[in-house]
This record gives structure tokens, C-alpha cells and sequence, in this order.
């Protein structure tokens, strides 16, 4: 697991956007403290995605999407990850 504090790892794969003005606006209006969560302010979130990498450093699944709603199935990391044992 990687907690990727101000969304360096994942903007270094593309993998980040800026949230708008008026999400931002609703984000603090809900209490949502970015800035905290990030470690920074710069309104980043990072896509939903998943990225297994074996012991070897081979990508053995991978997959994001930039539309929120959509987010791997911890079920499919767990598949995964068995799978690498056998």
C-alpha cells in the first residue's frame, strides 16, 4: 500500500487532477480539509486506480479511470494477489 501524500507518485503517472473553484468551495462547505489530507494546497486528488507489482517489479494488474464513481474492486486486488502466491 502507498499513502502518497500530496499526490506526488501519482501526478509523476499522470494519475492526478485539480479539483475546480466550485468543488473546492463545497468541499470546505462539508469540512473537507485537502490542504491536511494532502500535506499541501494544491486542491489535488488522485484518480482511483490500483497497481499490483510483483517482488520482481513487474506490473502484474493495473487499472484507473479517471471518472470517480468507477474504483477497483478490492475483491480483484485480493484475486490478484492470491494469484502471485501459487
Amino acid at each position: 500500500m502507498l499513502r502518497d501524500q500530496g499526490n506526488r507518485v501519482a501526478a509523476a503517472y499522470g494519475l492526478v487532477f485539480t479539483l475546480p473553484d466550485d468543488l473546492r468551495r463545497v468541499y470546505l462547505q462539508l469540512g473537507i480539509d485537502l490542504a491536511r489530507a494532502n500535506g499541501d494546497d494544491s486542491w489535488t486528488l488522485p484518480m482511483p486506480s490500483r497497481f499490483v507489482i510483483d517482488s520482481t517489479g513487474i506490473i502484474r494488474a493495473a487499472e484507473a479511470n479517471p471518472d470517480y464513481t468507477h474504483r477497483p474492486e478490492p475483491a480483484d486486488t485480493v484475486a490478484v494477489l492470491r494469484s502471485l502466491k501459487s
